[in-house]
């Protein structure tokens, strides 16, 4: 604005204006350059770094590569048991998960179903609550000592063994889980659908179940493929359901192996459970590439219009009853049976009022030092994980726009990657990345730090992806305003876009807490002893009989997550389109 000035009013152009322009300038490339590798250095350290230690560690550990030794690990008959153990309830688990999740994406997605809000919602709870509590809530409900059961005088007879654990309850209890990550996927295909090639198909004589079949489902059969590769991606990685239906019975996965072998050697066995968290994430990852792949050319197979909808009719209400019955089996009575175990004083008691108690609830708050002390723990590394990556994400998200749509999309990916992977191959990373000391800091190992730093790297990509999207839809003109004011790129920062995108920051950083308030599969391995989560004291307490304790924690965590899905909810008016996936 000054060279302009000057020109308007001598005609002749300033030299030192000139000169203070091409300065502006030149601090202006050199301010994106920093902030470009700034987000360079942040994204290599909390995605690549940890990811490149294991694969040294795994190929090389001896500082020489050595395929031989990588192979001869993974060839021994436990771990060839425990892969086709895991590929075997994975693959079932999606396929199961894909019959529950693909009837409720239809239903809400395309019809008039009653409810479809509530229902949605109520779907992707089981996706919100730890594995480890699903996996408690179910062995409560049909173990022998079920209180819920025996209310009714259902309960099997005492002695029997528990019907879910083992290889079946693992797959039922995977599919339930990632259910809601089919629905997800399938309903964002759904609503791409034309309604104009329904209402051609329909005006030709088409009946909608003929309609569903030949146009909808063919349409969107690469939602499919990514949606059952993903609840496949999923139940590689899982932890919970596993190691309280499995290893009971000693039927391992690798996750459940790789724990039980650091349980029982320590880091000893750190080359040997490096090779097996490497095959985990190859695993995973042809999961991840097969639904990149499904969904690559997705764009290009339809053009969105109006969504298609189809009326139920006289249907409506039988419809919305079996909804309301499959979520009442998969959800509503687990809880209860987990509610009605945390409200007797011991295993055996029967449920009514003259035993009723609130004990329980009142030991592991404030009595038992180790259950409070987890509550502590693990409310602070979750809040102090989602504050620094909710103030975090926004100046990383404002420097990916300065790169490339390709460039972008390889670094989306890099973020993306320890969330992808299963969390015990990230927790495997950290102990290799920090067990020995580090310049400045030492060693993080056997302190909290570690579990702070695994929480930040594998929930990097839940506090970037609402603020990534809030972000996209700034306008440029804002910032382009800003800064022909004579706004630096720090005062843009906290004047327009922070404010702007602050409701999605915020939005993130409770996905970040929700789900590392409870979390189990990273903590597994890295707490130590005045530092153990939620997640950790409840798994230790079912393996010790003290099942009504772990019950009262479960029923805890539930009403936290509840609570703060609620919570999000209550945003969901102010954020952009797509973060919220009952929305």
């Amino acid at each position: 604005m000054a060279v302009i000035q000057s020109i308007h009013k001598s005609g002749k152009p300033a030299s030192v204006d000139a000169g203070s322009f091409h300065a502006l300038m030149q601090t202006i490339r050199q301010n994106g350059r920093l902030s470009a590798l700034l987000v360079l250095v942040a994204i290599f350290v909390l995605s690549f770094l940890p990811m490149l230690r294991l694969l040294v560690t795994a190929i090389a550990p001896g500082g020489e590569i050595d395929l031989g030794s990588f192979a001869a690990r993974l060839s021994t008959v436990s771990v060839m048991r425990a892969t086709l153990n895991t590929l075997d309830t994975a693959f079932f688990g999606a396929l199961l998960a894909l019959l529950i999740g693909a009837p409720f994406a239809v239903g809400i997605a395309i019809t008039d179903l009653p409810g479809r809000k509530t229902l949605g919602f109520l779907l992707l709870l089981p996706l919100m609550i730890a594995p480890q509590v699903m996996a408690l809530s179910w062995l409560h409900l049909f173990g022998p000592s079920s209180t819920l059961l025996g209310a009714f005088g259902l309960a099997p007879p005492p002695g029997t063994s528990n019907p879910l654990l083992g290889r079946n309850g693992i797959i039922l209890l995977y599919a339930i889980q990632h259910a809601p990550i089919v629905f997800i996927t399938l309903r964002a295909g759904l609503t791409r659908v034309p309604r104009d090639l329904v209402e051609a198909a329909r005006s030709s004589g088409s009946s909608p179940m003929r309609v569903l079949l030949t146009i909808i489902l063919p349409m969107v059969r690469p939602y499919l493929v990514a949606a059952t590769a993903l609840a496949f991606v999923s139940g590689v990685g899982n932890f919970g359901i596993p190691a309280l239906l499995g290893m009971p019975v000693n039927y391992l996965t690798l996750t459940t192996m790789i724990y039980q072998r650091i349980a029982s050697f320590g880091p000893s066995v750190l080359p040997q459970v490096a090779a097996l968290s490497v095959l985990i994430a190859i695993l995973a990852l042809l999961g991840v590439v097969l639904q990149a792949l499904a969904l690559k050319k997705v764009s290009h197979r339809f053009t969105a219009g109006t969504p298609a909808r189809f009326a139920l009719g006289s249907y409506r209400w039988p419809f919305a009853a079996l909804c309301w019955l499959a979520i009442l089996f998969m959800l509503i009575l687990p809880v209860l049976a987990l509610v009605s175990t945390a409200l007797i004083p011991s295993f055996g008691v029967p449920l009514n009022w003259s035993t009723l108690t609130f004990s329980n609830f009142e030991e592991v708050l404030f009595r038992q030092a180790s259950t409070s002390r987890a509550f502590w723990n693990s409310a602070t590394l979750a809040g102090a994980a989602a504050l620094i990556l909710a103030i975090g994400s926004i100046p990383i998200a404002v420097g990916l726009e300065r790169f490339s749509r390709l460039s972008q999309r390889i670094l989306h990916g890099a973020i993306e990657l320890p969330y992808a992977l299963p969390g015990i191959v990230l927790a495997i990373a950290c102990i290799l990345l920090f067990l020995r000391p580090l310049p400045l800091i030492g060693s993080l190992y056997g302190t909290a730090w570690i579990i702070l730093v695994a929480y930040l790297m594998r929930f990097f990509a839940l506090a970037m992806k609402p603020v990534t999207t809030a972000i996209g839809q700034v306008s440029r003109d804002l910032n382009e305003a800003a800064a022909v004011s004579g706004a630096g790129p720090l005062r843009r920062l906290l004047t327009i876009t922070g404010p702007l995108t602050a409701p999605a920051a915020v939005a993130g950083a409770l996905l970040v807490f929700m789900s590392a308030f409870n979390e189990l599969t990273v903590s597994a391995l890295l707490w130590s002893s005045g530092h153990e989560t939620l997640g950790v004291v409840l798994f230790s307490l079912e393996e010790a009989g003290l099942g009504t304790h772990a019950a009262a924690i479960a029923v805890t965590t539930i009403i936290i997550v509840v609570g703060l899905l609620a919570v999000l909810d209550h945003l969901g008016k102010k954020l952009p389109s797509g973060v919220l996936p009952w929305r």
